[in-house]
């Protein structure tokens, strides 16, 4: 059975992305934690971070980093703040968090409200990496 971004990778269901190459692909949250929030995903299927062989996994940590670093400067943010959490979606994925304090990272409270299609879609222009 095909999770959620399984099925964004051969898209059957759209995204609004940041970026991709062969191996990786970065995209909006819907339920953002706070405007921006990215995920990156390695396109090969993996449930958990520590599974990823090595080359993966620096791989995915240099994505991240470089997607974040376009995000901090576009969203003019104090900092990204970077988290594997891995309980949500069973393939591995970094969310990337655009703070301006602790007090914007709150996964375990109530969530911002979901983003339109629109949203993501004009969000995501502003964002991604040429």
């Amino acid at each position: 059975m095909s999770n959620i971004f399984e099925k964004i990778i051969r898209g059957e269901i759209p995204c609004a992305k940041v970026y991709e190459d062969d191996d990786f692909l970065a995209f909006l949250d819907v339920f953002p934690v706070t405007e921006g929030h990215t995920l990156v995903i390695p396109k090969k299927s993996e449930s958990h971070l520590m599974n990823l062989d090595e080359e993966t996994y620096a791989k995915l940590m240099q994505v991240s980093k470089k997607v974040g670093m376009s995000l901090q400067e576009k969203t003019s943010c104090e900092r990204i703040c970077m988290s594997v959490i891995g309980w949500e979606v069973p393939h591995v994925h970094v969310h990337l968090i655009p703070t301006n304090s602790i007090k914007d990272l709150n996964f375990g409270g109530p969530k911002r409200r979901q983003a339109t299609p629109d949203e993501l879609q004009t969000l995501s222009e502003k964002l991604r990496l040429e």
